[in-house]
């Protein structure tokens, strides 16, 4: 494995999310990539991996 080009500089953090569900808010940590003014999670709630994908950016406030 190698690396063939470093795309773009992000990053890589824990953050503590806050997740609607039916019951209310629940919080949970998250692994997460953070660019100058989004967030962009690299994992669920739950401790799954999920693809980087811009579209699941979230506005820092």
């Amino acid at each position: 494995m190698r690396v063939l080009k470093v795309l773009d500089k992000l990053k890589v953090c824990i953050v503590d999310l806050q997740v609607d569900v039916e019951d209310g808010n629940v919080n949970a940590h998250a692994l997460c990539a953070v660019s100058e003014d989004k967030v962009i999670p690299l994992s669920t709630p739950d401790g799954k991996l999920i693809l980087m994908n811009a579209n699941n950016a979230i506005n820092l406030e």
